[in-house]
């Protein structure tokens, strides 16, 4: 059901869907470039519903909490802590942290957009790829245009 509303949410906006989503896949770093504004959550949560994909988001743990933790989960945010744990700890690396989500999670698409901020970027940073490497699942690719 709500695949269908989210279809026809974006159909309405003049989106069209092209479906080429293996749902065999149970694990992957799924990386969605453009990142050109803060509206692309909100379409490519809606286009990945429409397609049935459970795609999770890692967000800064904060921003789980209220008021924006209810919406942040409905969107598919995973909370992650980055603080040290014990006093002379090294501080938890960001591949590690997200790698160590698939072990907790045997169905985990995780959306990473790989530009690392919305301005318009030449290059995309590399933690992604140490994620699928690290953690050992593939790396599937997704745009919006």
């Amino acid at each position: 059901m709500f695949e269908k509303l989210a279809e026809q949410s974006l159909g309405l906006m003049g989106w069209e869907i092209d479906n080429h989503w293996d749902l065999n896949i149970d694990q992957c770093v799924m990386i969605a470039a453009p990142h050109t504004s803060n509206w692309d959550a909100l379409y490519a949560r809606l286009a990945l519903k429409a397609l049935g994909v459970n795609v999770r988001l890692t967000i800064k743990d904060s921003y789980m909490k209220l008021p924006f933790g209810p919406f942040v989960r409905a969107m598919g945010g995973i909370g992650i802590d980055r603080s040290v744990k014990h006093e002379g700890q090294a501080r938890p690396s960001m591949v590690q942290l997200m790698s160590d989500l698939f072990k907790m999670h045997p169905k985990l698409v995780m959306l990473v957009t790989p530009e690392g901020t919305r301005a318009k970027q030449e290059q995309w940073k590399t933690g992604f790829y140490h994620v699928a490497m690290t953690a050992g699942v593939p790396i599937a690719l997704a745009y919006m245009d």
